[in-house]
């Protein structure tokens, strides 16, 4: 079991992923329970998605407006208002200096307690997980947590030209790698989760009315490794402490 840090020790969270719909499939329901409890949550999402989709007729462009209004729909259903972007090209994220400077300087400006990311680790076990993007963006926000975030002299421009203060992440909580240590139990929120990934409909309509069996297959083997009782589901994570 994780040293998780309860979550009346937290006021702020940032989820940092690499394309709108992956909060939705891994964490939706985790954070409906954070914004049900009064915690703030903020959404950075590394690309816009624009190489995602099913409809050939969809310039990237057209898919790139259309996820971001997807995500804004999908995380209003679960309490989360600021979403930002940071526009690197879909499928081809790479973690790079300039990535963890344009992460760290989004942790500076939220300054939050805990950060949500991708794993950098691939799951050979399932390997949907582990796209590329995911892990480039897991590896730079887990080096924009530790060490640039919070150290003054990591990318001096950010407190010189901008005036972001360091700042100390106490948390990150990893999503879709092979090693999770904590488990959330989100029954009470499924039917939310569900709409979230209805509101990606570009990503999730050919799924038709199979969407919710889907899930709840894969949180109720969540819930059957976390030991917690038959015909619950979970969300599962790897927490990292960081302070």
């Amino acid at each position: 079991m994780a040293n998780v840090l309860d979550d009346s020790e937290i006021r702020r969270v940032l989820v940092v992923m690499a394309h709108p719909d992956d909060v939705d499939f891994g964490s939706a329901g985790t954070v409906a329970t954070w914004t049900d409890g009064g915690l703030e949550v903020v959404y950075l999402m590394v690309t816009d998605g624009d190489a995602g989709g099913f409809d050939d007729g969809v310039t990237r462009a057209r898919m790139a407006a259309l996820r971001r209004a997807e995500q804004e729909a999908a995380a209003a259903v679960v309490g989360v208002r600021d979403v930002r972007y940071l526009g690197y090209p879909d499928g081809r994220v790479e973690a790079t200096l300039d990535l963890r400077r344009d992460i760290a300087r989004v942790i500076r400006q939220v300054r939050p307690d805990r950060v949500l990311a991708p794993s950098p680790d691939r799951d050979y076990a399932r390997i949907s997980p582990s796209h590329p993007d995911h892990r480039a963006v897991g590896s730079a926000a887990l080096d924009a947590v530790y060490p640039d975030a919070r150290n003054p002299y990591a990318f001096p421009e950010l407190l010189a030209d901008e005036g972001l203060e360091a700042w100390t992440v106490r948390e990150v909580w990893l999503t879709g790698g092979p090693n999770a240590d904590h488990h959330v139990d989100v029954t009470d929120v499924f039917d939310r989760k569900i709409e979230a990934l209805r509101a990606h409909a570009s990503q999730t309509a050919h799924l038709g009315d199979g969407l919710p069996e889907m899930i709840s297959g894969w949180l109720g083997a969540n819930a059957g490794l976390a030991g917690f009782p038959p015909g619950r589901l979970a969300e599962a994570f790897q927490v990292v402490p960081t302070a």
